[in-house]
């Protein structure tokens, strides 16, 4: 049997983005994932065939001991998998990480570490807060404030730390503030010094109290801020109204429906999380094979026959090279044709090919496609590998000049079970969204029927988000008034257009 390895792998502190490219890269090539609270969810998209296993620790919940854990481990390294145990933060930063490597170490098992933003660095970025800084602080600590079992907590240690740094971060400190921050006070430090507290700091739920020692404990429990948290001690707190970038953007804390299939919203919930908000994806549509791939097969063998092939979209890009795979072949197949992309995203997937567009209209829309291509000179053959049912516009404009147009199916487009539908009608009518992304006509025609007679009834509460005047069209033919439409239509055009009416909208 191969022997297995272990990867002890730092998820950073919450945004997944901040993972780095050596731990996603373990993650992709794991067999088995342990994972624990603290460590985002949408990370294990990254290792969709491996087993995963929830080994979280939370305070006052029933969870598996560190040598539970650490069994666990070893027993599917010595099965000779990969394992990957991936852990919030930095995994020898508070994390039992080195724990658990001189356990695999006594055992003979290899194991390599993949280091991880802290959360105390992470969080207070996030906040706007520098933990040195030339002029307030030439040093800082990081120290956890919860107690190891069996050991009684003091306050000695504290009053030793008060005057020794210049900034003390707290790491899982919230049962102990107030002994914490009295500790501090006696040790010396001034009660005007001015803290900050993080709660789920670098996601769009992050929350920042800020006080001083004398009064930071009774603005958090005000406040019901609990663990996970960061608390920041020290005249760097003082910075943060001027550095504060996170939690000041327009869509900051919302949250952000996406009605797409998980193959297309990866891409899509990532763009919302560079805004602050909170991607909910909620799929009403799933991407499927075509009911006639041989044909798509065909036709993608016969590619350098035609003058263009046109791609109307990302799917079917990739589903149209899935099948030259299949053939054994590559990006040679289009011979001497050239190749045209609806849009940026459409045209980016085709990069990823290999392929360089010869053509892409600025509008990104069907008609404005076919104009573009016959202005661009003769057009004889035409091939269009697109989804099953899609819009004609664009294949009637070509056949209209006298073009040979072949459409063929690259993919179907299904909508989910309608048991989701209660599930949807819950996300929408609790308040649980704060607006909602239609990315196509085929999603609106999916959601609505979802949601059934109700779906004219969008809550006012929901902000309704349409890519593009098709989608706005498909909306408001099922009596859906769109709340904003983007000018540019690609997701960033509408995350802009959304980010516009958050940033004008009244501040609830």
């Amino acid at each position: 049997m191969t022997a297995g390895k272990v990867w002890l792998v730092g998820a950073g502190p919450g945004d997944p983005g901040l993972i780095t490219v050596r731990g996603l890269e373990a993650l992709s090539r794991a067999e088995v994932v342990l994972f624990d609270a603290l460590a985002h969810p949408s990370l294990l998209d990254a290792c969709p065939t491996a087993e995963k296993i929830n080994v979280g620790k939370r305070y006052g919940v029933e969870s598996p001991s560190q040598a539970e854990i650490s069994d666990l481990i070893i027993r599917h390294a010595r099965e000779g998998k990969r394992v990957v145990r991936l852990k919030g933060g930095d995994p020898f930063l508070f994390a039992r990480g080195s724990e658990e490597a001189t356990v695999l170490a006594r055992a003979g098992i290899a194991f390599e570490v993949v280091p991880g933003i802290p959360s105390a660095v992470g969080a207070s970025a996030y906040a706007g807060l520098s933990l040195t800084h030339r002029d307030l602080s030439s040093s800082v600590t990081i120290i956890t404030g919860s107690d190891k079992a069996g050991k009684e907590w003091s306050p000695d240690a504290w009053k030793k730390l008060a005057t020794a740094t210049d900034t003390i971060c707290v790491l899982m400190g919230m049962r102990r503030i107030e002994e914490i921050t009295a500790a501090i006070i006696e040790g010396g430090r001034p009660v005007t010094t001015p803290v900050a507290v993080v709660q789920w700091g670098t996601r769009p739920e992050q929350r920042v109290i800020t006080g001083t020692l004398a009064d930071i404990a009774t603005r958090v429990r005000t406040a019901q801020v609990t663990n996970p948290a960061v608390i920041i001690v020290g005249e760097v707190v003082s910075l943060r109204d001027e550095l504060r970038w996170f939690d000041s953007q327009p869509l900051f804390g919302k949250r952000v429906l996406i009605p797409r299939a998980p193959q297309q919203a990866e891409g899509t919930a990532r763009a919302v999380r560079g805004r602050g908000a909170e991607p909910v994806v909620f799929p009403v549509i799933e991407i499927c094979d075509p009911p006639d791939p041989d044909a798509l097969a065909r036709t993608a063998r016969d590619a350098a026959s035609y003058d263009w092939v046109v791609f109307t979209s990302a799917n079917g890009v990739e589903r149209f090279f899935a099948a030259l795979g299949a053939e054994g072949r590559d990006a040679r197949a289009f011979g001497a044709a050239k190749v045209a992309a609806i849009g940026p995203r459409t045209r980016a997937a085709l990069a990823d090919h290999g392929i360089a567009a010869d053509l892409m209209a600025e509008e990104y829309v069907g008609e404005a496609l076919g104009r573009a291509l016959l202005e661009s000179g003769p057009v004889h053959r035409v091939l269009i590998p697109r989804a099953l049912v899609a819009r004609d516009a664009l294949p009637e404009l070509l056949r209209a000049s006298g073009a040979q147009v072949d459409v063929v199916a690259a993919y179907e487009t299904r909508p989910v079970s309608a048991e989701r539908a209660s599930a949807l009608h819950e996300l929408l009518g609790s308040g649980q969204v704060d607006a909602v992304l239609f990315t196509s006509g085929s999603t609106v025609a999916s959601a609505c029927d979802l949601l059934g007679p109700d779906a004219a009834a969008m809550p006012a509460s929901v902000a309704v988000a349409s890519i593009g005047p098709i989608t706005t069209r498909a909306l408001t033919e099922r009596g859906i008034a769109p709340t904003v439409t983007a000018s540019t239509y690609t997701i960033d055009g509408l995350l802009d257009a959304l980010t516009a009416h958050f940033g004008q909208a009244p501040a609830c």
